[in-house]
């Protein structure tokens, strides 16, 4: 049976790895990133994402490069989904599909209806999750990261029903993220159809908390992998 992933993600600003509560991020948790990155790599995490929130993140082709060969195994892109879908082609061209990540914030509207926004969420593009999910992969995604606007640091769960729209939408692997307060919130996310669910903050306040979250996961059934498995 196909495991699922357990993945910690670790938020970027100006070099410092910082709390995200509504795509704010000015409390900072570790001023040495790679301090955590040790630390995830003894608990038992399966992957680590890094998202740059940096106004002055670069982007294009040689800034992808350079990320590949500094030892990163996909990009996450956002903001040129909607801005520049050639660069997003370009990459996937380039580096496979396989390496591409399309990062999804979902925002609800006044009137309840997800709405994907872009550009660290101070932009609406007028799309459903499910339809912009669809249209990333058609771009080259070979992979979708959801996330949401309302849930990020809200401590209530994933946005299960974004998750499950786009779930349904595509058919490539679907990560759920924003908005863990407990593990249990990650068996919602399985159950919704994530084929791996990822946190932030959670991680961040909880000793060994990534081999603490694969326990619950395991006993609740969802198959993943323990220590010393490859797959």
């Amino acid at each position: 049976m196909l495991k699922k992933r357990l993945i910690a993600v670790l938020i970027l600003r100006d070099g410092a790895v910082v709390q995200s509560v509504r795509f704010k991020h000015t409390n900072s948790i570790h001023y040495d990133p790679v301090h955590a990155i040790e630390c995830f790599n003894k608990w038992a995490v399966d992957e680590i994402v890094i998202l740059n929130v940096s106004r002055e993140a670069a982007s294009g082709e040689d800034y992808a490069r350079s990320l590949l060969n500094a030892g990163a195994d996909k990009l996450v892109v956002n903001t040129i989904l909607a801005d520049d879908p050639a660069l997003m082609q370009a990459l996937s061209r380039r580096f496979g599909q396989q390496c591409m990540v399309a990062s999804i914030d979902v925002k609800r509207g006044a009137d309840g209806r997800p709405e994907v926004v872009v550009d660290r969420a101070s932009r609406g593009t007028g799309q459903d999750p499910a339809a912009w999910a669809k249209r990333a992969v058609e771009l080259g995604a070979g992979e979708i990261f959801v996330n949401s606007v309302d849930h990020d640091g809200a401590r209530r769960g994933y946005d299960l029903e974004s998750l499950r729209l786009v779930c349904a939408a595509v058919e490539v692997p679907v990560v759920a993220f924003g908005g863990v307060f407990k593990w249990e919130h990650m068996v919602e996310g399985i159950r919704a159809g994530a084929d791996a669910v990822a946190a932030a903050n959670i991680f961040h306040y909880t000793e060994h908390a990534t081999m603490k979250a694969k326990r619950h996961l395991s006993e609740a059934g969802v198959p993943v992998r323990t220590e010393g498995q490859r797959a």
